[in-house]
């Protein structure tokens, strides 16, 4: 099932490290992080019963709810084309990809929504996620291949835990250094953006943005506006201490 622009958690969200836990315990029960998660995999599941059923009733229903740029600026004043900026986000392309991405919300999320509180949690999660999807159409407005997967969202929470826990330690697979190390989460979170901003710049030199692959951009503009809602939050005192 490989529709989307945006790649597997391990592999597009990971930055060749995959985070296995952080040393920062959550105080509160991170409802919507897991309401997130189960829904995610939920329409996963149901992806694979439209799979079962041939795969043209399968790609029908992922082209009718991803996000595809071309389609959305030529259909501006269609409201169905509008909703693929929400439905876009719980839908993915393969095993790797939701399952990759569930396991990024889940480290990262749980604390980020203790700091909001569960519905502010929620909303940023939402709007982080448009944040994604805006940059991508950006840069890639012409773009026809279908842009699935929840990459964007959950970028913008690796940025609001960026700038809430910068000093929290981040247990971390690194295959290619030495199996499992401790990282600062603001190297980690360093590292990570700069192998989307690399790989962004890349693809636009390469005259790709608009290809099938990995949405850079829109991980890269997820995490910004993570950064910026968070430091607005921050300043407007919507976050726990």
């Amino acid at each position: 099932m490989g529709f989307g622009l945006e790649g597997a958690g391990g592999g597009g969200l990971g930055a060749g490290m995959i985070p296995l836990w952080d040393s920062q315990a959550h105080k509160r029960p991170p409802f919507f992080t897991v309401v997130l998660i189960l829904a995610n995999l939920v329409v996963f599941g149901y992806e694979l019963v439209l799979s079962a059923q041939g795969e043209a009733v399968l790609e029908g229903f992922v082209m009718r709810h991803a996000l595809v740029p071309a389609r959305l600026i030529a259909g501006w004043a269609e409201p169905e084309q509008w909703m693929t900026l929400g439905s876009h986000m719980f839908l993915h392309g393969g095993v790797a990809h939701v399952l990759g991405n569930c396991w990024f919300l889940w480290v990262f999320g749980n604390n980020v929504e203790c700091k909001f509180g569960h519905v502010r949690f929620l909303l940023f999660y939402l709007a982080t996620g448009l944040g994604a999807a805006g940059l991508q159409i950006l840069v890639s407005p012409e773009a026809a291949v279908p842009m699935v997967g929840a990459s964007g969202a959950i970028s913008g929470v690796l940025g609001g835990y960026f700038i809430l826990l910068p000093t929290a330690w981040i247990v971390t697979l690194v295959p290619w250094i030495v199996p499992i190390i401790p990282v600062p989460a603001f190297l980690f979170l360093i590292l990570w953006f700069g192998l989307q901003a690399v790989n962004g710049f890349g693809v636009l030199m390469d005259g790709t943005a608009g290809a099938g692959g990995v949405a850079w951009w829109a991980h890269a503009g997820g995490f910004v506006t993570g950064v910026c809602l968070t430091l607005w939050a921050k300043s407007n005192r919507w976050v726990r201490k």
